[in-house]
């Protein structure tokens, strides 16, 4: 494989003919970097030892035993590790396990007076939509950075995005503030330039979604993205986590660009802001290359936000106290026994049909479907 992509192919062509998948082939590409092939140590070895030896499991009952016993009934009221130790030696058990061999039976078996904080790893990026997860489909994080002002008083806001897996950036500062009409035209730009991505992913902001005082609303940037065959998807409020890479992003473009220079004007500030994308998109060439697939933006294409409306709609909410799911200016219960937790609502507009999916960080892969609804948009002219 890294012979292949030396030679010229790319990625994706060594990764169709090896029938595996663009990261892997990343993967071995990145071990052999700078190295003559012969000299690569190419072992995947785990870095568990061999051999282990488990505690028998006779012992580990009879250790769990003792301290029952020894909580219950010990006159001095010790039952830790060294007490346990003692009456085994005591009963002449062999083989007699160590003090440490005696705390990681009762850790293992969590019955350790001090529990410790269990962390679990964290879910795969993109873990809340399956076929993202699976790296399978790319999305897009779209995000604006406010309360900017370039010296002498001018207001500036900078709407920025990256995509997921390839990382792929893209900045446009503008005066005095993020629109509308503006996203439509930068996200148009962008995707004419690399091509579509399955998902598109903002925050609630109405500039993105739409007004919120009306039910049954879907913006401008939602109908883009519907005609596009683009998912948008809304994150839910004041939830950490589904916003990271473009949050890392915004943190990233300020230090590098907006703090790092001095900027006399809007043009200034853009020249610098494209300097550093365009440093960045080359810096992450291979990465950008290891991602999956875009699809081609489609030819004669012409915006037209009366068209009704196709696709689908996701959003990623929290339910009440109740149960209930708070989408589209309507509550729909869900289930009275899953209050206040994750759920993915999708709304499906040709089946006017709405679906309420379980999520869960814990058990990312076990998304089953909680409840779904009958309902339509009212079909009206969109006004915004």
């Amino acid at each position: 494989m890294v012979a292949a992509v030396r030679a010229g192919q790319s990625l994706h062509e060594v990764a169709r003919q090896f029938d595996v998948s663009p990261a892997t082939v990343f993967r071995w590409v990145q071990r052999a970097r700078g190295q003559r092939l012969d000299r690569v140590d190419w072992s995947d070895r785990p870095c568990a030892p061999r051999h282990t030896q488990r505690t028998p499991a006779d012992i580990e009952a009879l250790v769990l035993e003792t301290r029952q016993t020894l909580r219950q009934d010990s006159a001095l009221g010790f039952y830790g590790a060294a007490a346990i130790r003692e009456e085994l030696a005591r009963q002449q058990v062999l083989p007699l396990p160590a003090l440490r061999t005696i705390n990681r039976i009762l850790e293992r078996h969590g019955v350790l007076d001090g529990q410790h904080r269990i962390r679990r790893p964290p879910p795969p990026p993109g873990w809340y939509l399956p076929k993202l997860a699976a790296r399978r489909v790319e999305l897009d994080s779209w995000d604006a950075v406010e309360g900017l002002v370039i010296k002498g008083g001018t207001d500036i806001e900078v709407f920025n995005g990256v995509s997921l897996h390839g990382g792929l950036v893209a900045s446009w500062p503008t005066s005095p503030t993020v629109t509308a009409p503006f996203v439509v035209q930068c996200l148009v730009a962008h995707w004419r330039a690399f091509g579509l991505p399955a998902y598109a992913q903002f925050d609630n902001d109405p500039t993105f979604h739409g007004p919120h005082i009306h039910p049954d609303v879907v913006g401008r940037v939602s109908r883009l993205c519907l005609s596009l065959g683009v998912v948008p998807v809304f994150v839910p409020p004041h939830e950490t986590g589904f916003q990271a890479a473009i949050e890392g992003y915004n943190g990233s473009w300020q230090t590098r660009v907006w703090s790092r220079f001095t900027h006399a004007n809007l043009l200034e500030l853009t020249h610098h802001s494209d300097r550093h994308v365009g440093a960045l998109r080359r810096y992450r060439a291979a990465r950008l290359e290891a991602a999956p697939r875009r699809r081609p933006f489609p030819a004669g294409w012409e915006l037209d936000l009366q068209a009704p409306l196709r696709g689908r709609l996701v959003y990623l909410r929290r339910t009440t106290g109740s149960g209930a799911v708070q989408v589209l200016g309507h509550s729909f219960a869900v289930d009275p026994h899953w209050v206040n937790r994750l759920v993915r609502v999708e709304v499906d507009f040709k089946a006017g049909r709405l679906r309420v999916y379980q999520l869960r960080r814990r058990e990312p892969t076990k998304q089953p479907l909680l409840a779904e609804f009958s309902h339509r948009i009212p079909d009206r002219e969109f006004h915004e």
